[in-house]
């Protein structure tokens, strides 16, 4: 297993990008180009859990750290995902304290959490790695909660102070929505909001994460102080160099 909790929530500068088209190949490409973690997206993805495990696979010979974000705050599918041999899970729309708490029971084995032991799984190696991985999991797995509506930002000094909770993560579109200002990054009122998120988790020892789709918004946003940064996706990568080769069919049209 590939872990990252510990350099988190050290406060470590942590590149990632997400995986967002269920595929194997672009998994593997990203792998392999430097990220500290890769994030496969089952909540806004193409992707399902069949295609999850082949993306783990594919990147299991890379050193990017596997981290799965999730369709909602549910112990059964955290339990399935984990199983498979994810380092981490990214919970969306958590918005309380008590929310953060069932979040991070469902990622703990008992007597900290409700997570199911298993000992035949992928994560334990198929049975041959289970006791190292029985007595690491619970310290070692990293939760990761999405900030994405006021109601979060209001409670996110609660939130941040949850034991076991590692990164407050900025979901930057659905929060600008919430406030009213869809994609307004610039904004006041967005800018307000993550610095209350980013104070929250420096009181307490966690991680400020978000999320970018512009390489000239990263300075910006490490200057604010998130250390755990995702920046674009296979999805709008791809999409981005089809258009741009397409476009270069236009100047020889007639």
């Amino acid at each position: 297993m590939k872990w990252i909790r510990d350099r988190a929530l050290r406060g470590e500068l942590l590149s990632g990008t997400f995986l967002n088209l269920g595929s194997s190949v672009t998994a593997e490409m990203a792998g392999n180009s430097g990220f500290d973690w890769l994030l496969f997206d089952l909540e806004h993805g193409a992707g399902d859990r069949q295609e999850l495990l082949r993306q783990l696979q594919a990147t299991s010979g890379s050193p990017s750290v596997p981290i799965v974000r999730i369709g909602w705050n549910d112990h059964v599918t955290v339990k399935r995902i984990l199983d498979l041999g994810a380092s981490g899970i990214m919970t969306p729309y958590v918005n309380t304290a008590e929310e953060a708490r069932n979040a991070v029971a469902a990622m703990c084995y008992p007597p900290k959490g409700i997570r199911g032991v298993a000992s035949s799984n992928r994560a334990c190696a198929f049975g041959q790695e289970f006791e190292t991985y029985f007595g690491e999991a619970n310290q070692n797995l990293t939760t990761v909660l999405q900030i994405e509506t006021t109601t979060a930002v209001e409670n996110a000094d609660e939130i941040a102070a949850v034991d076991g909770v590692d990164v407050l993560f900025i979901g930057p579109l659905d929060l600008s929505v919430s406030l009213g200002i869809p994609r307004q990054f610039d904004h006041p009122e967005f800018r307000q909001a993550i610095a209350k998120v980013i104070v929250a988790c420096k009181e307490h020892g966690k991680a400020a994460g978000i999320l970018t789709h512009a390489p000239e918004m990263l300075g910006r946003f490490i200057e604010d102080g998130f250390t755990f940064v995702g920046c674009g996706s296979d999805g709008t990568m791809v999409a981005a160099g089809m258009k741009t080769l397409a476009q270069g069919f236009q100047q020889f049209r007639r």
